[in-house]
């Protein structure tokens, strides 16, 4: 019978800054006993520090432009002003999955973006970010939903998306009634999860078993004043105190899952722990396109300039079709989206079309940079932006060219607002919780020290460690590697790892007719409405 040889377990946002203290106080024994037999180390994760270019670095080993995946959307072509949601025909070279599965191995992979339309693998996929309704289509293979609902409490609708359950905890809630019952939705969620990873494991296990726990993420963002309350304003009321419980009892029971986890797959396996990228507090909205307006780089259409800048504005629709919002004959630099922080600038390439010309491209771009990088919050004085990339410092690889041409970073890991806005600045109502640049790391199993520290990691170096954890060579087209501190030098003397070319397999592929290529307008809306409760959206 097949054993799991590696089980990793993805914690969406992780961070030492909320792990470390929760440890500290007793909530999570596992982790900390976890992390004293075996390693630990920070992550630093790509540019953006955004879910779905993340995830894909982490299980491909190279960055955005040579996977294909920058954020929740993607541009059509460079050319185009059309943009949609993107999935996982987007994913552009071979994954731990596809590689894994091409040498004769088994595979599960539970929760992960970037699996929809599930990827033709040999083994079982219930791929992340999908809404409810459409979790039947999107399993693999076509018998698994079916299988899944034999398990006692099985639940899809809480499993996946359903934006009903979700909207209890919008930005702005002030009262237990709303969040309480997300939290604590949130906590079965995890355990259905275990859940689908225990019946798999008995029922038909594979080599390779991860699965993705991303009510870290969502928790964090929505509570992040409750998780780490120095961080904003103190708890005073009862209600708040009791909301902290909730989320310090969401952990506690995340730990309890993470140990079943390990003590299912037993101690010959290699348990790898790994988050996205790492979360902080979030204080203000850098209203982007507001600024660009304003410096002359943009111009609104009539339509968007009747419209009420109070958010209702930005649906599925206008992300989708935003072109209407802009005066194309004004426009020469625009934030298209508003979750990846990166503006676009058109480049009129035959004479005819709006933007920039080629030849005036460098000095535009080196210009609209000197202006970002001088602008300062008018409350503080302080630099908005500080970091900044164009896409040859961070995008560089065949697909580069849909990428942004400048991506930002905050001080404060914030996301900008792409709406018509009378400020180019704006306060949160209350903080937040947002994207920062370090992750966690985290491993246990043969070869693997004790109390190991190594030094920082990058998240491509994760893709490596598995397959290497397989007994399967490291492609030579990856840009991460395997640490040498993260094994004892006996296990590498005895297994080295190996490094091999790529081999295209059709475990890259996405499964014919098991689901729909791209989402339906009312599926859109719901991941729509997801992220604007998650605050990617303003």
């Amino acid at each position: 019978m097949r054993q799991v040889k590696t089980l990793l377990i993805g914690l969406d946002g992780a961070t030492f800054d909320v792990l470390n203290p929760m440890m500290q106080m007793g909530a999570m024994p596992f982790l900390q006993s976890f992390f004293e037999q075996g390693v630990r180390a920070n992550l630093r994760t790509i540019v953006p520090a955004l879910t779905p270019p993340a995830w894909t670095s982490l299980v491909t080993g190279r960055k955005p432009g040579q996977h294909g995946v920058f954020d929740f959307f993607r541009m059509e072509s460079a050319e185009s002003r059309h943009i949609r949601f993107f999935t996982s025909h987007d994913v552009q070279c071979e994954t731990i999955w596809s590689l894994a599965s091409g040498q004769g191995m088994r595979v599960t992979s539970l929760n992960f973006p970037g699996m929809f339309p599930p990827p033709r693998i040999s083994g079982n996929v219930v791929p992340g970010w999908v809404p409810w309704k459409q979790l039947r289509l999107a399993c693999w293979p076509q018998d698994l939903f079916d299988r899944l609902k034999t398990i006692e409490g099985f639940n899809p609708r809480e499993l996946a998306m359903d934006i009903k359950l979700e909207e209890k905890a919008t930005e702005g809630s002030s009262n237990y009634e709303e969040y309480l019952p997300w939290i604590q939705m949130h906590i079965r969620r995890e355990q259905n999860w275990f859940e689908i990873f225990r019946h798999l494991t008995t029922e038909d296990p594979s080599e390779l078993t991860a699965v993705l726990f991303d009510g870290v993420d969502k928790l964090q963002h929505l509570c992040w004043r409750f998780i780490r309350p120095e961080d904003a304003t103190p708890l005073r009321e009862e209600w708040e105190v009791q909301i902290r419980e909730a989320c310090i009892e969401y952990f506690r029971s995340l730990d309890q899952i993470m140990e079943r986890m390990c003590s299912t797959v037993g101690p010959q396996t290699t348990v790898l722990l790994a988050s996205d990228h790492g979360f902080g507090p979030t204080y203000k909205v850098f209203h982007v396109n507001a600024w660009l307006e304003q410096h002359g780089y943009l111009g609104w259409s009539d339509a968007a300039k009747s419209q009420s800048p109070n958010g209702a504005l930005l649906g599925v629709g206008q992300v989708a079709r935003h072109t209407w919002m802009l005066d194309w004959d004004k426009t020469r630099a625009y934030a298209a989206t508003p979750t990846a922080n990166g503006i676009f600038i058109p480049v009129n390439r035959d004479g005819h079309s709006a933007g920039v010309t080629p030849e005036e491209y460098p000095a535009f771009r080196e210009r609209l940079i000197a202006d970002l990088r001088a602008f300062r919050d008018p409350e503080t004085g302080q630099p908005v932006v500080t970091g900044l990339w164009t896409k040859e410092e961070c995008f560089e690889g065949p697909h580069g060219d849909v990428a942004p041409d400048i991506t930002l970073a905050f001080d404060d890991g914030g996301l900008v607002g792409i709406l018509p806005s009378p400020r180019t600045m704006s306060s949160r109502p209350i903080t937040g919780g947002a994207h920062r640049p370090l992750g966690i790391f985290g491993a246990r199993g043969p070869g693997i020290p004790r109390g190991g520290q190594p030094a920082e990691m990058s998240i491509l170096d994760v893709a490596p460690i598995v397959l290497h954890s397989l007994g399967l060579p490291v492609l030579e087209e990856m840009q991460g590697s395997v640490p040498a501190d993260l094994y004892e030098a006996d296990a590498l003397r005895s297994h080295p790892v190996t490094v091999a070319k790529a081999v295209t397999s059709n475990g890259a592929k996405p499964a014919d007719n098991t689901a729909p290529a791209a989402m339906s307008q009312e599926d859109e809306q719901v991941v729509m409405e997801r992220l604007r409760e998650l605050g990617y959206i303003e």
